[in-house]
């Protein structure tokens, strides 16, 4: 077989997005893929997606809550891409034909009223970069198989990017205690997951420092106007077409997709 290269692991990720495949992940034949190696990939990959015309317009967190980690058998959080391609408009169904095997999970998203650069960053000084704090819904969607992966595995394949989707609340973080902003999952109008902020590092605040001081070590930083998805509050749940997937948020409103 040949051997795995930065290169070609971000092509066969992207070719399996491409084509709606999944795979067995990169780890199991590629051993030596550790967390740095990983960070390659995704930055490889995000190259590749921007030249084929994608924009870089925000950054995603993944596994920042206890439930996401213990589901996905890893045991800490991690940083991905977002790019124009991702954004779900608000209203439209999930187009499931472009995606493998869709899961939906409630977000609390930041826009980014100045940037952010770490290292050093805290929740504190974080909270006072954001402009506007919004209800969200990841889609996300694994191209490894049964979403079977390491942590490497799902960094290299940018935190099972698919698609996310805003509300049209948008409101300043000084009018909200995030850590208490109650949420409530349900599918096809029965309640599945409850949960508050404080599922998310703590405080939604804790995973944007995180974000920027990861990002840091990389040489990189969080841009103004920039989306920040802080990580799914609860579980994630599949999406199906028979049941629409809901999120009520106490301060952000509610917010739906189905497809």
């Amino acid at each position: 077989m040949q051997a795995w290269t930065v290169e070609r692991a971000a092509e066969e990720l992207l070719r399996r997005e491409d084509k709606r495949i999944d795979g067995e992940p990169l780890s199991d034949t590629w051993p030596e893929l550790d967390l740095e190696t990983a960070y390659a990939v995704q930055d490889e990959t995000l190259r590749l997606r921007l030249a084929r015309g994608e924009t870089l317009i925000g950054v995603k967190l993944g596994l920042t809550s206890r439930a996401k980690q213990q589901r996905m058998n890893v045991d800490s959080p991690l940083v991905a891409w977002l790019t124009d391609a991702m954004v779900l408009p608000l209203g439209v169904p999930v187009p499931t034909h472009k995606l493998i095997h869709p899961r939906v999970e409630p977000e609390i998203a930041f826009v980014m009223g100045r940037k952010l650069s770490g290292p050093g960053v805290t929740a504190a000084t974080a909270i006072c970069a954001v402009e506007k704090v919004f209800a969200g819904l990841e889609v996300i969607d694994s191209r490894y198989r049964d979403f079977r992966f390491t942590l490497p595995d799902v960094v290299a394949d940018n935190a099972s990017s698919g698609l996310y989707v805003t509300g049209s609340v948008g409101r300043s973080p000084d009018e909200l205690d995030l850590a208490l902003e109650g949420c409530v999952l349900s599918v096809g109008g029965s309640v599945v997951y409850t949960a508050t902020g404080a599922a998310v590092q703590g405080h939604p605040a804790e995973a944007l420092a995180l974000a920027a001081n990861t990002l840091a070590r990389r040489g990189k930083r969080i841009e103004a106007g920039w989306v920040v998805l802080t990580g799914g509050v609860t579980d994630a749940v599949p999406l199906s077409a028979e049941a629409p997937v809901s999120v009520d948020f106490a301060g952000l409103g509610r917010l739906t997709v189905g497809s």
